[in-house]
């Protein structure tokens, strides 16, 4: 069932979604060579909780976390580790939910790690401006296929992979609702987008196939062919008026 929100429901929202904003900042400015991911995740779990909130991810499923930290060809959910320790050249996704009043807020970046190749640099670039082309898609009256064709339009136009075994959801009361929010996709099809509704659109995008694998842990999604993987995510809100970002922190 998709759950629409109220305008008392939203406000209440924003602060979760500010607050994960807040903590994915955190996180970024802490990748840097030499720096494991257990260190981000230990900081951002600290910052989180001394906030006020809850890292959402932490025990959901079983997730032994507070946040997925996936380097390089992890496309998501890589576990931190006092062993993955950063170097120049990494490519660091972060992806951060947090939790507050009830609600949650969820939103990723891929982080460059010092000095990054050309190639890198091009994908964190296509797959960052993908997830704008799907949010400018996110017309109350549109459908979920709208958004999913505009972000596979993007990326595909520029030989990238788009990962089909994981999409975007709805999010609010719980860290993941109806509907699934695909980065592929029909124009027209699947469910309409009405206001209020919040769902998390967030592409994950291959520089080579993309198909993924999960590791032995259960968790890691690592690309097939070993390929370099990006993601970028934010929380929005469907208005009357367009899109709302909810996890875009104010400068």
């Amino acid at each position: 069932m998709i759950v629409v929100k109220t305008a008392r429901e939203i406000r209440l929202m924003q602060d979760a979604c500010t607050l994960s904003a807040r903590a994915l900042k955190l996180a970024g400015e802490m990748v840097e060579p030499g720096v494991s991911t257990l260190e981000i995740d230990t900081a951002v779990r600290k910052f989180i909780e001394g906030e006020g909130g809850v890292p959402s991810t932490l025990g959901y499923e079983g997730y032994p976390a507070s946040t997925c930290i996936s380097v390089n060809s992890v496309v998501v959910h890589g576990i931190p580790s006092k062993k993955t320790i950063l170097k120049s050249g990494d490519i660091v996704s972060i992806d951060i939910m947090a939790g507050m009043h009830g609600f949650h807020g969820d939103n990723a970046y891929t982080f460059a790690c010092g000095d990054i190749s050309e190639e890198a640099r091009a994908l964190l670039d296509a797959t960052k401006e993908s997830l704008y082309e799907g949010i400018k898609a996110a017309q109350a009256g549109n459908r979920i296929g709208d958004i999913g064709s505009a972000v596979q339009r993007y990326v595909e136009a520029r030989s990238y992979g788009v990962v089909r075994n994981f999409t975007g959801h709805g999010v609010g009361a719980n860290l993941h609702e109806e509907p699934s929010v695909p980065n592929y996709g029909t124009p027209g099809r699947g469910p309409r987008l009405l206001p209020g509704m919040t769902i998390a659109i967030e592409p994950m995008i291959t520089l080579g196939d993309h198909h993924t694998r999960i590791l032995k842990d259960g968790w890691t999604a690592v690309t097939v062919d070993g390929s370099l993987a990006a993601h970028f995510e934010h929380t929005v809100c469907i208005t009357p008026d367009g899109p709302l970002i909810m996890t875009q922190l104010k400068e």
